[in-house]
């Protein structure tokens, strides 16, 4: 059965099914949703705790063998698959028969954050539906982030007017793990009880925060004011120059790889696997191209050099002001040439 991740705790106090898949890319939940199955399989005897990681010479006989092994220490056991990007036929057909006939005694829980909608239509996942659960997190935004929000802040004892989950979902812009940690702050400062947007004002200052990878999603969506104020955000939250130059650069060399494989004719699936690109992010990593050509991207590789050589002291500019303008430089583009 498919699962929204508000049903999952209502699921697990039910009945512990065979298999479960956790899917999505949003983290927060992610967490959330697998911390809950493995404290519940916990409270129900699965006592010892088994992690497959899916790497690119994963030898997929190993599900059936690990499911199958006795174990000389507990009777009921939890095994983890942790998916890499591509599943490919040999892990599909694995994971289909696997759940044709699940093991007595044991929950296996697919950890698979980088699973696409497609994947979600294909023989295996049709048949892991039948017999187990599959709960898919996507990042929240609009009615459903403040919706959440509210949920969020109401498990705190808190009574919020309308306004206020929404002043919070603007504050925390869709980043569920900020927005968490704001709800916990509240819970720190303010007494349980009603709570109204001047109270959240005066207990929460302006607290809206940016991760790494929310400024390379801003860029590469050509969100030039949004790209401008993670970059600012992050400069005043002391974030280490080099981490924002390796977002940067590690972003502009996948453009350049993508875009000249792209004018060779070349296999473009091989150059995502290759930069680990998701496949979710796929459409929008071509969709953006067309803002680019290669010679552009090719100058913005050597701007990251030299932003190199001025954060290790080799080289003339202040690196904050090079890193905005590659960030700019990115998220305006060019228009794409033949």
């Amino acid at each position: 059965m498919k699962l929204r991740p508000e049903q999952l705790q209502g699921q697990l106090r039910k009945a512990l099914a065979p298999v479960y898949l956790v899917c999505g890319e949003e983290p927060l939940q992610f967490k959330e949703a697998v911390d809950a199955i493995r404290a519940r399989a916990r409270e129900q005897g699965f006592s010892e705790r088994q992690v497959l990681e899916h790497t690119k010479d994963f030898n997929w006989s190993s599900l059936a063998a690990e499911a199958g092994n006795l174990s000389l220490f507990a009777d009921r056991r939890l095994i983890e698959l942790r998916l890499g990007d591509k599943l490919g036929r040999e892990g599909a057909d694995a994971i289909r028969a696997y759940c044709e006939k699940p093991a007595q005694d044991v929950l296996l829980l697919i950890q698979a954050p980088a699973l696409g909608w497609k994947e979600l239509k294909t023989k295996w996942a049709r048949t892991l539906d039948r017999v187990g659960v599959i709960l898919e997190v996507r990042r929240l935004q609009g009615g459903a982030l403040v919706q959440w929000l509210d949920q969020r802040l109401r498990a705190k004892g808190f009574t919020p007017t309308p306004e206020v989950a929404a002043l919070l979902a603007e504050r925390v812009e869709g980043n569920l793990l900020a927005a968490d940690q704001e709800v916990s702050k509240l819970a720190l400062l303010l007494e349980p009880g009603p709570i109204d947007p001047e109270a959240l004002r005066a207990a929460v200052a302006d607290s809206a925060r940016y991760d790494l990878f929310d400024l390379s999603g801003a860029a590469l969506a050509g969100d030039r004011a949004r790209t401008q104020r993670i970059i600012h955000g992050l400069a005043g939250e002391g974030t280490a120059e080099p981490l924002v130059l390796w977002v940067l650069a590690r972003e502009v060399r996948m453009l350049a790889a993508v875009a000249f494989a792209r004018r060779a004719r070349a296999d473009l699936n091989a150059v995502f696997q290759t930069h680990q690109v998701w496949e979710s992010r796929r459409a929008g990593v071509i969709q953006a191209l067309e803002r680019y050509s290669l010679p552009y991207l090719w100058r913005l590789l050597l701007e990251c050099a030299a932003v190199d050589l001025a954060i290790k002291g080799r080289g003339e500019g202040d690196p904050w002001t090079m890193l905005a303008r590659i960030a700019d430089g990115l998220a305006r583009g060019v228009k794409r040439q033949p």
